[in-house]
């Protein structure tokens, strides 16, 4: 069930779904993010635990992608869920997907 603050943007074969931190826990933290996938082998399947976050500098804003987290002799270390194949830059069109699905839900707002 979608919640009544939540915003869903249509792109390509998927829609990202925001749902605005309206608690402001923790600091910082805009809002969670979702990609449902609408087409090809993964549609009706969705992808959670992105977030977006304002920066420290106050300048702009980041995207965290999926991760687990996990101990290693008491040091926490996570684990990138959503990884590149081969090119490196393969995230940054999937954060840049999720920024501009922010932008719109700001002006729809």
């Amino acid at each position: 069930m979608m919640s009544p603050n939540a915003s869903v943007v249509a792109t390509q074969n998927v829609t990202v779904k925001i749902t605005p931190n309206d608690k402001g826990n923790p600091p910082g933290k805009l809002t969670d993010a979702e990609i449902h996938f609408v087409d090809g082998v993964f549609a009706g399947l969705k992808l959670i635990g992105f977030a977006i976050w304002e920066r420290r500098t106050g300048a702009g804003r980041n995207v965290t992608f999926p991760a687990r987290q996990y101990s290693v002799n008491g040091e926490r270390r996570s684990f990138a869920l959503l990884r590149p194949v081969a090119d490196t830059n393969a995230q940054d069109t999937v954060r840049d997907l999720i920024l501009a699905a922010y932008t719109e839900y700001e002006q729809a707002a």
